[in-house]
């Protein structure tokens, strides 16, 4: 008597998703799988079915349950945006990085199906029209209404307006954050979880300009949209009607180790800002940075100026929520994000 194998479709992107987020080769999953890379290769590409015996190996292998190959979503959108990241970052870094950042979109859409979200308070500001990054900081300052001063807490105002913030273990500290849009345009900012508070409020902000400047508006090709989100960072986050006066006093390490304490940026953030504001000439910067590399501090600034890291709220409140809408345990929780419990725990347990 023959036996019969059940065939099961699949959506093919989820296999790369899967795969990808693994740091996976095709290759490499064949192996693993005692198939061919061509094999594999149908798989992804031709929405080809499987052997059931075939997909519930590849479900363990992968560490994702079964139900996470038959979600019927795009499982890879593509994201205008630049990293916030070094100018030189391998390809085996930035491919499971990508892989992953889609899976917290995934997640959101779902939930944003059954939830409530927050409602979205992000204006489109024109750089042209404004005329530089400063007006369009000034702009936003003013159309959330904030207070004069340094940004107590960047994460919860951002949250307040309607944006999700996820901090995750990118892998390497080369990459600060990334800016992501739902298939709805819910905005989602991710930052590395292994930076310094400093970093990844600057992060924050720089995500912020391109939010207001570069996602509404397409800009042209040759605009430096990189450049521009960095200068509108420093410009929200260091007002120049108040930060000047601050400078004033003059321009030193110890002058820029106690500003760090008041604003919550990085003291090189400073200096540079001090540059751009007209305090400092170009050698007397360069004079500064090597004081920077002689004191050891440029790569780590005193951990005796260090403050606390902000802890994103929104995400964990939404996911709460819709656990104790549905009284979810951990485990049905997950499986409803189509998660293994650990891949949950890691993504959204703290």
């Amino acid at each position: 008597m023959n036996m019969v194998t059940t065939e099961i479709q699949i959506n093919s992107k989820m296999v790369v998703l899967a795969r990808e987020s693994r740091g996976m080769s095709q290759k490499e999953l064949a192996e693993k799988l005692n198939t061919s890379p061509g094999f594999i290769c149908k798989v992804e590409t031709d929405n080809k079915s499987l052997p059931e015996e075939t997909l519930e190996k590849m479900s363990k292998l992968l560490k994702y349950p079964i139900e996470f190959f038959y979600q019927e979503s795009e499982a890879f959108l593509p994201m205008s945006l630049n990293y916030r990241k070094r100018d030189h970052v391998s390809a085996k870094v930035i491919v499971p990085l990508e892989a992953h950042l889609n899976l917290y979109r995934l997640n959101i859409e779902m939930l944003s199906q059954k939830l409530k979200f927050p409602t979205i308070n992000i204006p489109d500001l024109d750089l042209k029209k404004l005329g530089s990054e400063e007006q369009v900081a000034k702009q936003l300052r003013k159309f959330w209404k904030m207070p004069k001063g340094q940004i107590k807490n960047l994460t919860e105002l951002l949250e307040a307006n309607g944006i999700i913030i996820i901090s995750f273990d990118f892998g390497t500290e080369r990459v600060d954050s990334r800016t992501i849009l739902t298939k709805d345009k819910q905005p989602i900012i991710v930052v590395n979880k292994l930076h310094h508070a400093d970093r990844q409020r600057f992060s924050l902000a720089y995500e912020l300009g391109h939010l207001v400047m570069h996602t509404q508006t397409l800009p042209s090709h040759e605009r430096d949209i990189s450049h521009e989100a960095n200068m509108f960072a420093a410009g929200f986050l260091l007002p120049e009607s108040e930060i000047k006066k601050d400078f004033e006093k003059g321009i030193t390490i110890a002058l820029l180790g106690e500003l760090k304490r008041k604003w919550k940026v990085s003291m090189q953030s400073l200096l540079f800002r001090s540059a751009d504001l007209g305090f400092l000439t170009e050698n007397q910067k360069k004079y500064l940075l090597a004081q920077f590399n002689q004191l050891h501090i440029r790569r780590r600034e005193p951990p005796e100026l260090d403050f606390p890291i902000e802890k994103p709220k929104l995400m964990r409140d939404l996911i709460t929520k819709y656990k104790n809408a549905h009284k979810y345990s951990a485990k049905e929780l997950a499986s409803s994000l189509h998660l293994e419990v650990e891949e949950f725990m890691s993504k959204y347990g703290e």
